[in-house]
């Protein structure tokens, strides 16, 4: 099982250069049809579930917990097929204890990106209990971002989005206070419910340049930033970062350090990232789901054989 990306989106739509047509796609879940002879930590047959970026897990940076720092990482982009070769298998897959029933699956699919990038965003934000977090972007990460603020005991999780359904869907997930101004004017809310301050923490799941100015913006003194969507003609100004006294960290989410708990938190019915899945096709029509995500009409296009 497979999914559409966000962020493919940046090179459908031709924001990113292509070059020569190419497969797409890196989230994946799925059945071990065959192995390496260096593979032991999973076999035939067995449900693993992946990372966008594959590692050793075993190089000082994954020591680290960096995975997607991997000295030999490798990012896939060729999952959206009804096969799919995983480099660095042995560190980068997780198998389940048993197979899980399929109405797990699309939670479990979550995990291999969404899920986890959302669980570094708060993790990068240093969300804590009784804190407050702000949340910039509605689409899949952002939504999971919700349910990991509360998780991590957030007391008030401010969901930004202007959209009813993802509006809905975030306060299932945990949202107390949604805001739909943008820019200044969504820093500004922000300030306004924060009694002029800001938040404690502020996950950007975005990646553009106004959702950064939004989320630093958001921050109070000492507060933090992570940051998780890919930047796209990003500039962030640094005299202005250094007197805001606001913490800034993100990129690439480690998602094989969260694995483990992530899948044994779905497959024990805590947390359902899976219902951000609200579009599901055949993958030969993956254009589609491209198409219905682009033009907001789908948070996530859940693809299958």
């Amino acid at each position: 099982m497979t999914c559409v990306c966000g962020s493919d989106l940046w090179p459908w739509r031709g924001a990113e250069p292509i070059g020569d047509p190419h497969p797409m796609g890196h989230e994946y879940v799925g059945f071990v049809e065959e192995v390496g002879s260096a593979v032991t930590s999973v076999k035939p047959g067995q449900f693993v579930v992946g990372s966008f970026a594959t590692s050793d897990n075993t190089c000082a940076n994954c020591r680290n917990g960096f995975q997607s720092n991997c000295l030999h990482r490798e990012f896939m982009s060729t999952c959206q097929a009804d096969y799919v070769r995983i480099p660095n298998a042995q560190g980068t897959l997780v198998a389940t204890d048993d197979i899980p029933d399929e109405r797990l699956w699309p939670g479990l699919l979550a995990v291999s990106d969404v899920m986890g990038t959302g669980w570094w965003a708060a993790d990068a934000a240093e969300v804590k209990p009784g804190s407050t977090a702000v949340v910039v972007g509605d689409g899949a990460v952002g939504l999971c971002a919700v349910i990991v603020a509360k998780e991590l005991g957030a007391e008030r999780i401010i969901a930004m989005s202007r959209h009813e359904t993802r509006q809905n869907l975030a306060r299932e997930f945990g949202a107390t206070d949604i805001v739909t101004e943008r820019g200044d004017e969504g820093a500004a809310r922000i300030k306004e419910l924060t009694g002029g301050i800001g938040a404690d923490s502020v996950l950007e799941c975005v990646g553009t340049p106004q959702a950064m100015h939004q989320a630093l913006h958001s921050a109070r003194p000492g507060g933090n930033v992570g940051f998780v969507g890919v930047p796209h003609d990003d500039a962030v100004d640094g005299q202005e970062l250094f007197f805001s006294h606001v913490g800034l960290r993100g990129g690439p989410a480690p998602v094989r350090r969260y694995l483990p708990d992530l899948i044994d938190r779905v497959m024990g019915g805590r947390i359902d990232p899976g219902k951000v899945f609200d579009l599901t096709l055949p993958l030969d029509q993956v254009a589609e789901g491209y198409k219905a995500m682009d033009e907001r009409r789908a948070i996530k296009a859940l693809l299958t054989p």
